[in-house]
């Protein structure tokens, strides 16, 4: 509530309490991180994130927004919590969308297509996100008609 409220440094100081009673709680530790990362503290946010993760290795939302922290200057790190997330919830289209724009700055097209297809698949509404030279891949499979019918 008080991060709705726009009181960060409240709410940080709430969930700083709920740890401190509670250290395995995760759900505490997750949203230290994410009131760290919206205020530009990325050191902070990945420590958070990285006690939420001891605590439950597979909380995909602790997954993928370390991910996203480590995309730009840890690639390979950021595909590895990204691939984590997945395998957790493999309809996590975000997950995929992110996989798939790693692995294409990497040069890995036919792995990028593959992860951006999954993206679409889960949610047509990331067509849009995925790079025009990979849309073709995104598009989704077509149908077939039933005899009689019109598309």
């Amino acid at each position: 509530m008080q991060e709705s409220q726009g009181d960060s440094e409240g709410a940080a100081r709430t969930f700083r309490r709920v740890v401190d009673l509670d250290p395995r709680n995760k759900l505490g530790w997750y949203n230290l991180g994410v009131i760290a990362q919206q205020d530009g503290k990325a050191d902070d946010a990945l420590a958070s994130y990285d006690k939420a993760l001891k605590i439950d290795p597979s909380f995909t939302s602790a997954l993928f927004n370390e991910a996203v922290l480590l995309k730009p200057t840890e690639p390979d790190r950021a595909a590895g919590l990204l691939r984590r997330a997945i395998a957790a919830d493999p309809k996590a289209a975000t997950a995929h969308l992110h996989l798939g724009l790693i692995l294409a700055d990497q040069g890995r097209s036919d792995e990028a297509g593959g992860a951006f297809r999954r993206a679409v698949a889960a949610d047509p509404s990331l067509r849009s996100q995925v790079p025009e030279q990979f849309r073709e891949f995104a598009s989704p499979s077509p149908t077939s008609t039933p005899a009689g019918s019109t598309r």
